[in-house]
């Protein structure tokens, strides 16, 4: 089971999206774990987190998370932002799963 890790400002925003993408994944069949946290909390997951996406509106610390977690495997990327605001989780999802 891939897990699958959503990170903004507070962790609100990526809520949303989090419920649309375990939707399409519901749909689909795919067994996942995905969940929306802030960058604060992060920690908590860090352990248990194959893919890291960051919300648009902190993609400015891709760096700073590729740098702290460079040896774990965690895979990190910034979601894409017409995705994002469009609350797209089937393309979200895909790109995750494909990273």
């Amino acid at each position: 089971m891939k897990k699958i890790t959503l990170i903004c400002g507070v962790g609100m925003s990526t809520s949303l999206l989090v419920s649309k993408m375990e939707e399409v994944a519901k749909n689909k069949g795919i067994n996942v774990e995905i969940r929306a946290t802030a960058e604060g909390k992060f920690r908590e997951y860090e352990n248990d987190t194959d893919v890291l996406l960051l919300g648009p509106q902190v993609g400015y610390l891709l760096d700073k998370f590729k740098k702290k977690y460079a040896e774990t495997g965690i895979k990190i990327s910034i979601i894409d932002s017409v995705d994002y605001g469009m609350m797209n989780g089937e393309k979200v999802l895909d790109y995750a799963l494909n990273m």
